[in-house]
């Protein structure tokens, strides 16, 4: 009779050691399945998935476009620096193989994810200000003001800007 009882307990203490090898095996392939979505979902953030904004249809007739040419420090973006009067419309185009997101230094302005050869919303600015690319901020452009289109209107000269090829 004591064999019988000390063969069930070690049945037992054996079946709950693969009782619980089971469990831990669910809960590492559990952990991993949820490692590898978070991987996969950090790592697209910025360049693997491209969003842009506006519509990818040319910009409207009058805005100043920029270009985003690449990582080339403040050769990144044409025109640089960008003569862009207050009330402009102004669009980035990213004619560059690589995501970009253009953001003023003061943070007023974000044009979420551009992809590759399109074209940001159309945007209002209000002053002359420095930008770069957050996900290259080695890429930096300058914003300076002009006249404003009423007042090159007003004295017959056009200074509205055009985008520098």
């Amino acid at each position: 009779m004591r064999n019988v009882v000390f063969l069930y307990r070690r049945f037992a203490i054996g079946r709950l050691v693969i009782e619980k090898g089971h469990t831990m095996y669910r809960v590492l392939v559990a952990a991993g399945v949820v490692a590898t979505s978070i991987a996969i979902t950090g790592c697209g953030s910025y360049a693997s998935s491209p969003t842009t904004p506006g519509d990818g249809s040319p910009p409207p007739a009058g805005a100043v476009v920029i270009d985003v040419l690449g990582e080339h420090g403040d050769r990144s973006f044409s025109p640089n620096p960008a003569t862009v009067p207050a009330g402009t419309t102004v669009v980035w185009h990213n004619a560059d193989g690589e995501t970009h997101r253009v953001v003023l230094d003061d943070r007023q302005l974000d044009t979420g994810n551009i992809a590759p050869g399109a074209y940001s919303a159309p945007m209002t600015l209000r002053a002359a200000t420095p930008y770069h690319c957050s996900i290259h901020p080695t890429m930096v452009g300058m914003l300076t003001g002009g006249a404003t289109q009423s007042e090159a209107q007003s004295t017959g000269t056009d200074s509205a800007p055009t985008a520098g090829y």
